[in-house]
């Protein structure tokens, strides 16, 4: 019988900034996978990325998910980004009845994700490339929730996955229109943790690593994995029929999201030219070292074990 490879005397507290969707079963998936190897997780959802990344900066979790750049570089917190998780595939959306195009929304409220999150990167950067300026930006958790909000007339404008992009045009064709966006490449949700946390638990945290790659890995060739492996581990017990039939969907326009290796060095510097060119950071990207956001060591460690794609 195989010995787990971690086996910490302490659960590994991670904070989503979120609830348990579709979404998210991908990451539940592998955390599960990271348990068969000793590792005890604790997963707490909560209500914004903002909660989620104050609770790590307070000790109240290990691990954070989100996008955490303007935090590091304001707040000067203690934590670091060890694994990007998914890059940018969004959707600026609007309700026909009220705008058509870009400059129609200069002096109007927008919804986005959270502050400081990739959804809020985007419609900032393309208001300044429109030359427009939103009179407010709302702050709605979940693009699930935002395309609902849609629907409900509760929201006019706002950016939404793939999956929300598919049920808007599937219950509302003539009612939304998705606005134009230059081609955009950056972390949407990267994985981070306090420093100190980071170095007394590398076993762990490599555990925890490498279920993730290895299960992005197994989504990218094969989207239909994910509903298989959602009934092997009994995940999202109270789901509907409707998002049960939305998972093969959702994750075959996932699919080419998922880093095959965890982002890393490349990830950070992309990251730099676009949160920069949105101003979510501060400064010039060359001027940013990879150092002061991310901490490489275990990422490097587990791509020399299973391999780079």
């Amino acid at each position: 019988m195989a010995v787990p490879a971690a086996a910490s005397a302490e659960p590994m507290r991670i904070a989503f900034g979120d609830i348990a969707t579709i979404e998210t079963l991908g990451l539940l998936i592998a955390m599960e996978r990271a348990k068969e190897q000793g590792v005890e997780i604790e997963p707490t959802f909560l209500k914004s990325e903002d909660i989620a990344a104050q609770a790590v900066v307070s000790g109240q979790a290990d691990i954070g998910i989100g996008g955490p750049y303007a935090l590091l570089q304001k707040v000067k917190a203690p934590i670091r980004i060890f694994l990007q998780l998914s890059e940018l595939q969004m959707y600026p959306v609007v309700n026909t009845e009220f705008y058509k195009t870009w400059a129609d929304l200069d002096g109007q409220e927008i919804a986005v994700h959270s502050r400081g999150s990739g959804t809020e990167a985007i419609m900032q950067m393309m208001a300044d490339k429109q030359g427009i300026e939103y009179s407010s930006i709302a702050y709605v958790p979940g693009a699930e929730v935002r395309t609902g909000a849609l629907l409900q007339g509760n929201i006019k404008a706002t950016i939404v996955d793939s999956s929300g992009k598919r049920i808007l045009e599937s219950e509302a064709p003539d009612r939304f229109a998705f606005l134009p966006l230059d081609g955009v490449e950056a972390t949407d949700e990267a994985m981070f943790a306090n420093t100190e946390y980071l170095a007394e638990n590398p076993e762990d945290v490599s555990a925890l690593v490498e279920a993730i790659v290895t299960t992005w890995r197994e989504i990218a060739a094969d989207p239909t994995v994910v509903a298989r492996l959602r009934d092997q581990y009994n995940l999202l017990p109270d789901a509907t029929p409707e998002m049960l039939a939305d998972i093969e969907p959702y994750y075959s326009g996932m699919k080419d999201a998922l880093p095959m290796n965890g982002g890393g060095e490349a990830a950070a510097k992309g990251d730099f030219a676009f949160y920069t060119a949105s101003g979510a950071l501060e400064g010039n990207a060359e001027d940013l070292k990879v150092e002061d956001f991310w901490d490489l060591s275990v990422l490097d460690g587990v791509l020399d074990k299973i391999g780079t794609q």
